[in-house]
Protein backbone atom coordinates (compact mmCIF):
# COMPACT_ATOMS: atom_id res chain seq x y z
CA UNK A 1 0.00 0.00 0.00
CA UNK A 2 1.43 3.69 -1.14
CA UNK A 3 1.54 5.44 2.47
CA UNK A 4 3.53 8.52 0.60
CA UNK A 5 3.38 10.50 -2.61
CA UNK A 6 6.68 12.57 -4.16
CA UNK A 7 5.18 14.95 -6.96
CA UNK A 8 7.15 16.99 -8.83
CA UNK A 9 6.11 20.09 -10.77
CA UNK A 10 7.17 21.73 -13.30
CA UNK A 11 6.14 19.21 -16.83
CA UNK A 12 4.60 17.00 -14.06
CA UNK A 13 1.51 18.73 -11.69
CA UNK A 14 1.53 21.52 -13.74
CA UNK A 15 0.60 22.72 -17.32
CA UNK A 16 2.57 24.99 -19.88
CA UNK A 17 0.73 28.08 -18.20
CA UNK A 18 1.99 26.63 -14.49
CA UNK A 19 -1.51 25.62 -13.59
CA UNK A 20 -2.66 22.62 -11.44
CA UNK A 21 -5.57 20.48 -13.56
CA UNK A 22 -9.06 20.83 -11.04
CA UNK A 23 -8.62 17.02 -11.53
CA UNK A 24 -5.09 16.89 -10.02
CA UNK A 25 -6.21 19.09 -6.86
CA UNK A 26 -9.44 16.95 -6.62
CA UNK A 27 -6.78 14.25 -6.56
CA UNK A 28 -4.25 14.81 -4.13
CA UNK A 29 -7.06 16.19 -1.54
CA UNK A 30 -8.51 12.55 -1.87
CA UNK A 31 -4.90 10.96 -1.38
CA UNK A 32 -4.46 13.31 1.96
CA UNK A 33 -8.33 12.73 3.33
CA UNK A 34 -7.63 8.95 2.82
CA UNK A 35 -4.30 9.41 5.11
CA UNK A 36 -1.57 9.48 2.52
CA UNK A 37 1.36 11.81 2.89
CA UNK A 38 1.78 14.06 -0.24
CA UNK A 39 4.85 15.74 -1.05
CA UNK A 40 6.10 18.04 -3.69
CA UNK A 41 9.54 17.41 -5.04
CA UNK A 42 10.71 20.49 -7.39
CA UNK A 43 13.67 22.06 -8.58
CA UNK A 44 11.87 25.54 -7.70
CA UNK A 45 12.06 27.43 -4.73
CA UNK A 46 9.52 27.36 -1.75
CA UNK A 47 8.12 31.15 -2.84
CA UNK A 48 7.72 29.82 -6.32
CA UNK A 49 6.45 26.24 -5.58
CA UNK A 50 4.36 27.46 -2.86
CA UNK A 51 2.75 30.44 -4.98
CA UNK A 52 1.50 27.41 -7.75
CA UNK A 53 -0.15 25.23 -4.31
CA UNK A 54 -1.51 28.55 -2.37
CA UNK A 55 -3.43 29.74 -5.28
CA UNK A 56 -4.55 25.48 -6.26
CA UNK A 57 -5.81 25.30 -2.31
CA UNK A 58 -3.17 22.49 -1.44
CA UNK A 59 -0.76 22.34 1.70
CA UNK A 60 1.78 19.87 1.85
CA UNK A 61 5.27 19.83 2.36
CA UNK A 62 7.94 21.09 0.11
CA UNK A 63 11.06 19.64 -1.30
CA UNK A 64 12.49 22.82 -2.47
CA UNK A 65 15.63 22.73 -4.98
CA UNK A 66 16.19 19.69 -6.14
CA UNK A 67 16.57 18.36 -2.38
CA UNK A 68 18.89 21.68 -1.17
CA UNK A 69 15.95 23.01 1.43
CA UNK A 70 12.68 20.72 3.06
CA UNK A 71 9.57 22.86 4.13
CA UNK A 72 6.46 21.97 6.14
CA UNK A 73 3.33 22.26 5.31
CA UNK A 74 2.81 25.56 7.45
CA UNK A 75 6.68 27.36 5.68
CA UNK A 76 8.76 25.86 8.64
CA UNK A 77 12.34 25.36 7.08
CA UNK A 78 13.04 21.68 8.22
CA UNK A 79 16.43 20.94 6.41
CA UNK A 80 18.72 22.59 4.08
CA UNK A 81 22.03 21.70 2.56
CA UNK A 82 23.57 24.72 0.77
CA UNK A 83 25.89 24.38 -1.95
CA UNK A 84 29.47 25.17 -0.46
CA UNK A 85 29.94 29.30 -1.78
CA UNK A 86 33.58 29.32 -3.27
CA UNK A 87 32.10 25.57 -5.29
CA UNK A 88 29.09 28.25 -6.43
CA UNK A 89 31.66 30.79 -7.50
CA UNK A 90 33.24 28.04 -9.43
CA UNK A 91 30.04 26.92 -11.11
CA UNK A 92 29.14 30.52 -11.65
CA UNK A 93 32.75 31.74 -13.58
CA UNK A 94 32.12 28.70 -15.93
CA UNK A 95 28.69 29.41 -16.79
CA UNK A 96 29.82 33.07 -17.13
CA UNK A 97 32.58 31.94 -19.72
CA UNK A 98 30.33 29.75 -21.42
CA UNK A 99 27.68 32.61 -22.25
CA UNK A 100 25.28 30.39 -20.45
CA UNK A 101 22.23 32.50 -18.26
CA UNK A 102 21.84 31.41 -15.20
CA UNK A 103 19.42 32.32 -11.85
CA UNK A 104 20.65 32.10 -8.53
CA UNK A 105 18.72 30.34 -5.76
CA UNK A 106 18.66 31.12 -2.07
CA UNK A 107 17.32 31.00 1.32
CA UNK A 108 15.89 34.37 0.27
CA UNK A 109 14.16 34.02 -2.56
CA UNK A 110 15.85 33.71 -6.49
CA UNK A 111 17.82 36.08 -7.96
CA UNK A 112 18.78 37.13 -11.81
CA UNK A 113 20.90 39.86 -12.96
CA UNK A 114 19.26 39.93 -15.90
CA UNK A 115 15.14 40.08 -16.09
CA UNK A 116 14.47 40.40 -19.56
CA UNK A 117 16.67 37.40 -20.43
CA UNK A 118 15.35 35.52 -17.94
CA UNK A 119 11.44 36.12 -18.99
CA UNK A 120 12.88 35.09 -22.59
CA UNK A 121 14.28 32.41 -22.13
CA UNK A 122 11.46 30.84 -19.84
CA UNK A 123 8.97 31.65 -22.64
CA UNK A 124 11.00 29.32 -25.35
CA UNK A 125 11.45 26.73 -22.68
CA UNK A 126 7.63 26.39 -22.55
CA UNK A 127 6.96 26.75 -25.95
CA UNK A 128 9.18 24.56 -27.35
CA UNK A 129 7.72 22.05 -24.87
CA UNK A 130 4.40 22.71 -25.64
CA UNK A 131 4.26 24.39 -29.02
CA UNK A 132 0.38 24.30 -28.94
CA UNK A 133 0.30 26.43 -25.47
CA UNK A 134 -1.06 30.47 -25.90
CA UNK A 135 2.05 32.39 -26.24
CA UNK A 136 0.29 35.62 -24.47
CA UNK A 137 -0.58 33.08 -21.53
CA UNK A 138 2.99 31.71 -21.54
CA UNK A 139 4.41 35.06 -21.34
CA UNK A 140 2.22 36.28 -18.25
CA UNK A 141 3.22 33.41 -16.61
CA UNK A 142 7.19 34.16 -17.46
CA UNK A 143 6.35 37.91 -16.36
CA UNK A 144 5.01 37.10 -13.54
CA UNK A 145 7.72 35.60 -11.55
CA UNK A 146 9.49 39.21 -11.39
CA UNK A 147 6.25 40.84 -11.14
CA UNK A 148 5.56 39.13 -7.85
CA UNK A 149 8.90 39.30 -6.75
CA UNK A 150 9.13 35.53 -7.04
CA UNK A 151 12.39 36.16 -8.74
CA UNK A 152 14.50 39.33 -8.14
CA UNK A 153 17.08 41.65 -9.53
CA UNK A 154 20.41 41.86 -8.45
CA UNK A 155 23.08 44.35 -9.80
CA UNK A 156 25.55 41.37 -9.31
CA UNK A 157 25.78 37.54 -8.10
CA UNK A 158 28.81 38.22 -5.83
CA UNK A 159 26.76 40.25 -3.70
CA UNK A 160 25.04 36.51 -3.13
CA UNK A 161 27.79 34.93 -2.80
CA UNK A 162 29.72 37.87 -0.38
CA UNK A 163 26.73 38.05 2.04
CA UNK A 164 26.69 36.06 5.35
CA UNK A 165 22.78 36.24 4.52
CA UNK A 166 22.45 33.98 2.10
CA UNK A 167 22.88 30.36 1.62
CA UNK A 168 23.14 29.65 -1.54
CA UNK A 169 20.94 26.39 -2.70
CA UNK A 170 20.98 26.22 -6.78
CA UNK A 171 22.33 27.94 -9.81
CA UNK A 172 19.73 26.79 -12.40
CA UNK A 173 21.64 27.55 -16.10
CA UNK A 174 19.71 27.98 -19.02
CA UNK A 175 20.41 27.88 -22.76
CA UNK A 176 18.79 27.30 -25.94
CA UNK A 177 22.80 26.78 -27.52
CA UNK A 178 23.49 23.06 -26.84
CA UNK A 179 27.16 23.14 -27.62
CA UNK A 180 27.25 26.06 -24.69
CA UNK A 181 25.50 23.59 -22.30
CA UNK A 182 27.90 20.48 -23.09
CA UNK A 183 30.73 22.60 -22.68
CA UNK A 184 30.14 23.84 -19.19
CA UNK A 185 28.76 20.65 -18.01
CA UNK A 186 31.95 19.08 -19.11
CA UNK A 187 33.99 21.46 -16.76
CA UNK A 188 31.05 21.35 -14.18
CA UNK A 189 31.30 17.76 -13.74
CA UNK A 190 35.09 18.15 -12.70
CA UNK A 191 33.83 20.34 -9.47
CA UNK A 192 33.70 18.02 -6.78
CA UNK A 193 31.43 17.92 -4.36
CA UNK A 194 28.53 19.16 -7.04
CA UNK A 195 25.45 17.55 -8.44
CA UNK A 196 24.56 18.23 -11.75
CA UNK A 197 21.43 17.67 -13.28
CA UNK A 198 18.32 19.08 -15.47
CA UNK A 199 14.63 19.31 -15.90
CA UNK A 200 14.58 19.61 -19.51
CA UNK A 201 17.12 19.45 -22.45
CA UNK A 202 17.73 23.22 -22.27
CA UNK A 203 19.67 23.80 -18.71
CA UNK A 204 21.22 22.51 -15.72
CA UNK A 205 20.89 22.47 -12.27
CA UNK A 206 23.51 22.71 -9.80
CA UNK A 207 23.11 21.94 -6.31
CA UNK A 208 25.56 20.59 -3.45
CA UNK A 209 25.92 16.49 -3.85
CA UNK A 210 23.92 16.28 -0.71
CA UNK A 211 20.78 18.20 -2.59
CA UNK A 212 18.97 15.82 -4.41
CA UNK A 213 15.39 14.87 -4.60
CA UNK A 214 15.98 11.03 -3.82
CA UNK A 215 17.94 12.11 -0.35
CA UNK A 216 15.27 14.35 0.49
CA UNK A 217 12.53 11.52 -0.21
CA UNK A 218 14.29 9.52 1.95
CA UNK A 219 14.77 11.13 5.29
CA UNK A 220 11.08 12.64 4.67
CA UNK A 221 9.55 9.48 4.86
CA UNK A 222 12.10 7.77 7.60
CA UNK A 223 11.04 10.63 9.55
CA UNK A 224 7.39 9.74 9.33
CA UNK A 225 7.99 5.98 9.39
CA UNK A 226 7.14 5.08 6.06
CA UNK A 227 9.16 3.05 4.04
CA UNK A 228 10.55 3.84 1.10
CA UNK A 229 9.13 0.54 -0.69
CA UNK A 230 5.57 2.52 0.45
CA UNK A 231 6.50 5.31 -1.29
CA UNK A 232 5.34 6.48 -5.28
CA UNK A 233 7.38 8.97 -6.95
CA UNK A 234 6.12 10.99 -9.61
CA UNK A 235 8.46 13.15 -12.59
CA UNK A 236 9.35 13.55 -15.73
CA UNK A 237 13.04 14.43 -16.10
CA UNK A 238 16.30 13.52 -15.16
CA UNK A 239 16.48 15.58 -11.93
CA UNK A 240 13.42 13.06 -10.79
CA UNK A 241 16.19 10.04 -11.23
CA UNK A 242 17.29 9.74 -7.69
CA UNK A 243 13.47 9.72 -6.59
CA UNK A 244 12.82 7.15 -8.79
CA UNK A 245 15.85 4.64 -8.09
CA UNK A 246 14.33 4.48 -4.46
CA UNK A 247 10.87 4.75 -4.21
CA UNK A 248 9.04 1.45 -4.27
CA UNK A 249 7.22 2.67 -7.11
CA UNK A 250 8.13 4.88 -10.02
CA UNK A 251 5.91 6.56 -12.16
CA UNK A 252 7.06 8.76 -15.67
CA UNK A 253 4.74 11.19 -17.44
CA UNK A 254 3.40 10.65 -20.67
CA UNK A 255 5.42 13.55 -21.78
CA UNK A 256 8.62 12.40 -20.26
CA UNK A 257 11.35 11.44 -22.61
CA UNK A 258 11.76 7.80 -23.43
CA UNK A 259 14.87 7.19 -21.29
CA UNK A 260 12.92 8.41 -18.41
CA UNK A 261 10.09 6.19 -18.87
CA UNK A 262 12.69 3.15 -19.43
CA UNK A 263 14.00 3.34 -15.83
CA UNK A 264 9.89 3.72 -14.23
CA UNK A 265 7.73 0.94 -13.17
CA UNK A 266 5.04 2.46 -15.11
CA UNK A 267 3.53 5.53 -17.45
CA UNK A 268 0.43 7.98 -17.13
CA UNK A 269 -0.81 10.45 -19.44
CA UNK A 270 1.30 13.77 -20.30
CA UNK A 271 0.71 16.57 -18.11
CA UNK A 272 -1.77 18.47 -20.05
CA UNK A 273 -4.28 15.89 -19.16
CA UNK A 274 -3.72 15.16 -15.61
CA UNK A 275 -0.92 12.64 -15.52
CA UNK A 276 -0.67 12.93 -11.47
CA UNK A 277 -4.35 12.42 -11.42
CA UNK A 278 -4.33 9.06 -12.98
CA UNK A 279 -1.19 8.01 -11.48
CA UNK A 280 -3.23 8.72 -7.31
CA UNK A 281 -5.75 7.36 -8.20
CA UNK A 282 -4.25 3.86 -9.41
CA UNK A 283 -2.55 3.52 -6.28
CA UNK A 284 -5.99 4.53 -3.96
CA UNK A 285 -8.10 1.61 -5.75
Amino acid sequence: MIKCIASDMDGTLLTATQKITPENIEAIKTAQEKGVEVVIATGRSYFEASFVLDEAGISCPIICANGAEVRAADGKVVSSNPLDKDLAKKAAYILVQNNVYFEVYTNQGTYTIDEDRGVSIIVDIFLSGNPEADIDEVTKAAEERFIKGLVRKVNSYDELFNSDEHQIYKLLAFSFEPDFLVSAKEDLLKLEGMAVSSSGDENLELTSVNAQKGIALEAFVKERGISLLETMAIGDNYNDLSMFKRAGRSVAMGNADDIIKAQCDAVTSANEDSGVAKAIREVLK
